[in-house]
């Protein structure tokens, strides 16, 4: 059996096996690429793609894919042999540096917001080299870039790569007035936990709505959930442990370093985490990562649920986007050091990030609202749907003392003293954790943790490195024409804390006294995805993404239109999947087991005419308006869902499912709950709540 360090990244085409494999000036060339963002050259992507495909086949590779994110939400790929004719009877292997830099695909089968119609189907995938390429079921994987054959994005990735670029260029801007002439590059890192719930197979497939939307659309609550807590890194079962070993080594040969795992809150809930990689490749490994949990869980006889809230009633599954700004050589900028109040750099990079949530909430906000997320947020671990900052006690302190012109009075870290001999005493940190918090500083990263589990994390982070670079913009325009730079600094830090001081909230944010804080602070409450969406392409947000050159106005827009529609084809198949479910299974079901009580009921009282049928006759009654209820808003659930389906306007449409159609849904919903917890478990066709979360 190999070894770890045998095994990790063994099927990646990374720095050090390009660095074997490629000429000296050849990786020096594409090494400057990579660090600079320049273009490529022909003739070292000729020798490259050479190395690439011999190393790919050596892996058992027989063809190469341009592996792309296009905009709906999961990955594509499109698979050419890397075979070559020669004569009638022979083929060689041959895979040039023109292939590799770009692929065609077709742009109009997937989303694009207008931007392609039908008969405009030419699209190109453009090579990443910042992203290494990697070898998967016989296959060479390419991550690349995908835009339309006019130019505009049709993914995630190109966005991201630009915004990288952006934050970048104005970050160095900040640096050189800082004396600094060596950095020659800034990155942005994010470390992407990643949270899921696992159900038996053969459970799952008797389940439609979990097939067909990945929630549960209907289910009583079980008798027990997560209120003892003792699922919450708990001791892990059989099962799952083999699923994560197995998980744990596949991805250790795609160079995606899962560091830590446990049991999630909720029964039946686990949590994955990496370490630290440049954001675009954390993108790529998040994908890859989703990708191999549904896999390999189905090796095992299982499946892994990614939906921000399968189960009503138990904690949602999110992920933890760690945000980090770190310089070429690894320096983290947002490492506060021992004495941070006398890190002005630190605190003027803080003093941007404040800045760049307070004025884009609405972009944040966007970046992580979904129909699926819609049920998540606010609930048991998942933040509330306002935006704000935690920094901590001390960081608050030092910000307080800016902003009124006072000396910082630094606190001394704690030390922890349990009081038992044998175990040491170590030094607590400076501030406390808040886990109701939608963007926490916690140490020398930012957790933004409004994610949705399903999600591809690139836009988040596409908002976040750009709304940082328009504030580092703004700042160096500022430091650049002032005669006193120091001064200047410390105005420009004082008021910039001030101005913005409203977005820091160190509190319960669950609570309805925060909601109503928030209101009075002015900051945004955007409840819903319908909400959020509306606030896309309004003037600033335009001018922001285009100022940086990462989205134009027609992308911004394209993509406005493609969340709307997104969101009512979500709706539209969970409404389709409930009326089905409940006219074909349900209320048949129900109306069989009526039918059974009243047939004992009626026998019964032909042997004892006197007996009271008591029971029987509360069951017959209640199931009775309870399924006609349950079909009365069958009925009215088809007319809802035939009319929003109707509407061409996307957002209109998506304002019609979101004001009538789920509203329908849930009353829906809550008769057929009240009816499980009413029928005989032999009569319900469904796996309950209980066979869902505690048979794994």
């Amino acid at each position: 059996m190999k070894s770890i360090s045998e095994i990790f990244g063994s099927m990646v085409f990374n720095d050090d096996v390009m660095r074997e494999r490629l000429p000296k000036e050849v990786y020096k060339s594409l090494m400057k690429t990579i660090a600079t963002g320049k273009t490529i050259d022909a003739s070292v992507a000729d020798v490259v793609a050479n190395a690439m495909k011999d190393w790919a086949i050596e892996k058992g590779a027989t063809h190469y894919t341009h592996w792309f994110q296009p905009l709906t939400g999961v990955t594509a790929e499109k698979h050419d042999s890397f075979i070559s004719p020669v004569g009638n009877c022979k083929v060689v292997m041959e895979f040039s540096g023109k292939e590799l830099i770009k692929g065609e695909s077709d742009a109009s089968s997937f989303p694009s917001g207008g931007l392609r119609a039908t008969f405009e189907a030419r699209g190109y995938t453009a090579w990443d080299p910042a992203s290494y390429a990697f070898v998967k079921d016989g296959t060479l994987y390419i991550p690349t870039a995908f835009c339309s054959y006019t130019g505009e994005a049709l993914d995630t990735k190109t966005p991201l790569l630009r915004s990288m670029d952006a934050i970048n260029t104005e970050g160095l801007r900040l640096l050189r007035l800082f004396g600094d002439n060596t950095t020659k590059r800034l990155t942005t890192t994010v470390g992407a936990e990643q949270e899921y719930f696992i159900i038996d197979k053969e459970i799952y497939n008797q389940r439609k709505d979990l097939i067909y939307s990945g929630r549960t659309l209907f289910g009583a609550r079980a008798p027990k959930g997560q209120e003892l807590e003792d699922h919450y890194f708990g001791p892990l079962k059989s099962r799952i442990s083999a699923f994560m070993r197995d998980l744990d080594e596949a991805l250790w040969t795609l160079g995606i370093n899962s560091k830590t795992k446990h049991n999630e809150a909720a029964p039946a809930q686990h949590e994955l985490a990496p370490i630290f990689s440049t954001t675009n490749m954390a993108v790529d490994q998040n994908l890859l990562i989703m990708e191999y949990m549904k896999k390999i869980a189905e090796e095992h006889g299982l499946v892994c649920l990614l939906h921000e809230k399968p189960y009503a009633g138990v904690n949602g599954s999110g992920k933890h986007n760690n945000w980090s700004l770190n310089t070429e050589t690894g320096k983290n900028l947002l490492d506060p050091g021992k004495t941070p109040a006398e890190n002005v750099k630190f605190l003027l990079i803080l003093a941007a990030i404040l800045k760049a949530v307070d004025e884009y909430q609405d972009l944040l906000r966007i970046s992580v609202a979904s129909a699926g997320n819609d049920n998540r947020l606010g609930g048991g671990e998942a933040p509330p749907a306002i935006v704000s900052v935690f920094l901590g006690e001390e960081l608050d302190d030092i910000i307080e003392a800016i902003i009124n012109g006072d000396v910082y009075k630094g606190k001394k870290a704690g030390v922890m003293d349990l009081g038992i001999p044998t175990i040491p005493t170590f030094r607590k940190d400076t501030t406390d954790r808040n886990r109701t918090s939608p963007l926490a500083f916690t140490g020398n990263k930012f957790e933004f943790r409004m994610l949705g589990s399903s999600q591809n994390i690139a836009m988040p982070n596409v908002v976040m490195n750009t709304a940082v670079a328009e504030s580092f913009r703004q700042f160096a325009d500022v430091l650049e024409a002032a005669e006193d730079f120091d001064a200047a600094v410390a105005e420009l830090m004082r008021e910039t804390f001030a101005k913005h001081r409203r977005i820091i909230f160190d509190g319960n944010g669950y609570s309805k006294e925060w909601e109503i804080e928030a209101a009075e602070r002015g900051l945004l409450n955007l409840k819903d995805s319908v909400e959020a969406y509306k606030c896309f392409d309004l003037p600033k947000n335009i001018k922001l993404f285009s100022t940086h050159g990462v989205m134009s106005e027609t992308e911004i827009r394209s993509r406005k239109d493609i969340l709307f529609e997104n969101y009512s084809k979500i709706i539209n198949i969970e409404a389709l999947t409930m009326i089905e479910m409940a006219a074909r299974e349900i209320i048949p079901a129900v109306s069989e087991y009526v039918g059974d009580v009243a047939s004992n009921a009626a026998a019964k009282l032909s042997v004892m005419p006197k007996i009271s049928c008591k029971v029987e006759k509360d069951l017959i009654e209640k199931l009775s308006a309870l399924n006609e209820k349950a079909y009365e808003k069958v009925a009215e659930l088809r007319v809802a869902e035939a009319k929003a389906a109707a509407i061409e306007d996307n957002e209109a449409a998506a304002e019609e499912y979101r004001s009538v159609v789920l509203p329908i849904m849930a009353e829906l919903r809550t008769a057929v709950d009240a009816m499980e917890s009413l029928t005989a478990s032999d009569y319900w066709p469904l796996p309950s709540y209980g066979d869902m979360m505690f048979r794994v």
